[in-house]
């Protein structure tokens, strides 16, 4: 049989994709399998173009080689209007039963990664520089997991509006910073407001660090509030979370604090408004200067400054007046619908918008 251009172009694709799986896998002790998602959540990136998948329902986090190794983040420049549709059709199905629920560019090829609902099943989808969708396979790929220890029971419990499944919520964010993949969520118990560290490639995962924060809106501490968002941040050369939480007290944790079992109350830098809750969040630099770019349901998108964030005091009364305090930011109006963000560079970054009647469109834009 002969192969035309085409055909030599895309074996040799095939064959090079391959050859970097089978790196990652040499390397990072992937086992090759069938990744058994029970859902798709939080997404993130580890070294090699490994992805990292928090399935909440199963309790599990799941790293898995894409063999997405080599391309040029800050060339690409997409736009998918009517994503759910384009979802559907990647994976041959109907757009009335998708849901996008994360997304993560792969920062060494500048692909962007989605986690989906397809009905009642989880995929994941990627959209490659030229704004092409195609489902990624979970057949006889290499991928670790560890699945966390004390996650709630799955069932629904509460009455009323407060009727929901907890387990929905034992990974709430992902993040891959120095040799160890960080997880929020929430665990069973009395304090169930946890960041744990697990060791990658996984071994076993601890109970993690019980946090509490003072919610300024509120005017208490809380140790039942989850954080929703996070993104790990060096302070004055050392490692720390800066984490958003419902009604959106915005806090800081010294990684090295966060030890299993420990006790860890955070330091509240802000307090960004009540009746909200933060969707997804980025750290980039902009003219020598750091910058947190936040996604809410209810206040837009906030470019947040981080001057001064080293102070040790932090946030300890009440804050009235719709509940703002402490770090400043400014609202960017030019991005509406906001529900996912991520970082390309440190100039342009890949967003998720909503629009009114419940379409979903992806495009690159630059960081404002």
């Amino acid at each position: 049989m002969r192969f035309t251009d085409v055909g030599r172009f895309a074996l040799v694709a095939v064959i090079l994709g391959l050859a970097s799986t089978g790196m990652a896998a040499d390397k990072w002790g992937l086992k090759t399998g069938n990744p058994e998602l029970k859902s798709a959540g939080s997404l993130t990136f580890g070294p090699d173009g490994i992805l990292l998948v928090g399935d909440a329902k199963a309790a599990t986090v799941f790293a898995i080689g894409t063999g997405d190794t080599k391309g040029d983040p800050g060339s690409v420049d997409v736009s998918v209007k009517g994503l759910k549709e384009k979802v559907a059709a990647a994976l041959g199905s109907s757009a009335k039963g998708i849901a996008v629920n994360d997304l993560a560019v792969n920062p060494l090829s500048g692909n962007i990664y989605l986690s989906v609902t397809n009905g009642k099943s989880p995929a994941i989808v990627r959209v490659d520089a030229a704004g092409k969708l195609s489902q990624v396979s979970l057949k006889g790929v290499g991928f670790l997991k560890v699945t966390l220890p004390d996650a709630p029971e799955d069932k629904v419990v509460g009455q009323g509006r407060r009727r929901r499944n907890l387990r929905s919520e034992s990974i709430t964010d992902l993040a891959y910073s120095d040799g160890k993949v960080i997880v929020s969520g929430r665990a069973a118990g009395a304090s169930p407001s946890t960041v744990r560290e697990i060791a990658f490639p996984f071994n076993d995962a601890d109970q993690g660090a019980l946090i509490e924060i003072y919610h300024g809106a509120h005017g208490n501490f809380e140790t039942r509030a989850v954080a929703r968002a996070f993104v790990p941040f060096n302070i004055n050369g050392k490692p720390h979370l800066l984490a958003g939480f419902t009604c959106t007290p915005l806090v800081k944790f010294p990684l090295a604090s966060l030890k299993p079992g420990a006790k860890v109350r955070g330091t509240t830098v802000a307090e960004l408004g009540n009746r909200n809750r933060p969707l997804d969040m980025i750290v980039y630099k902009q003219n020598g200067r750091d910058f947190l770019l936040m996604a809410n349901s209810a206040r837009g998108v906030m470019k947040i400054s981080t001057k001064d964030i080293e102070r040790s005091e932090g946030i300890e009364e009440r804050v009235g007046g719709g509940g703002i305090a402490g770090q400043t930011y400014d609202t960017i109006d030019s991005l509406k619908g906001v529900v996912q963000l991520d970082r390309l560079t440190d100039e342009r970054g890949v967003i998720v918008t909503k629009a009114d009647g419940g379409e979903l469109n992806l495009t690159t834009i630059n960081l404002p």
